[in-house]
């Protein structure tokens, strides 16, 4: 069974345009507030729907202690590497260090009964499913 992670609304236009480093404990995270989503903030690293609206996007996403996000269908490949606590999905649950990759056409829902923080890379943007 194919399974993917939600993300339509999640990419912001003004992502930073310069390279560089910025120290993990810097990061600043904007609540990511959609329907259906709970405790979910994010900080964007790059997007380029603005000249390409199915192009790649990357970001990392917090989730806080009890965080979900619904069912979501992934058109392309999507990367997640967790770097912080615990990412469950349908394949189980995801620690630190952990990589999935989702194949096109597959579908997920998210949820950290801990909390956790990830690196999230998406081939194109995310479709949400009927509920």
């Amino acid at each position: 069974m194919k399974t993917a992670i939600a993300v339509t609304g999640l990419f912001v236009q003004n992502a930073p345009q310069s390279s560089g480093s910025i120290p993990f404990d810097q990061i600043e995270f904007t609540p990511y507030k959609v329907e259906g989503r709970k405790g979910v903030s994010v900080h964007t690293l790059y997007d380029t729907r603005n000249t390409d609206p199915l192009g790649p996007a990357a970001a990392i996403v917090r989730y806080e202690a009890g965080a979900v996000t619904p069912r979501h269908l992934h058109p392309g490949y999507e990367l997640v590497f967790v770097l912080r606590g615990e990412l469950i999905d349908d394949r189980g649950t995801h620690t630190s260090g952990s990589l999935q990759i989702y194949p096109p056409d597959s579908h997920h829902e998210l949820r950290s009964e801990i909390g956790c923080e990830f690196l999230v890379v998406w081939e194109q943007p995310v479709r949400s499913l009927p509920t």
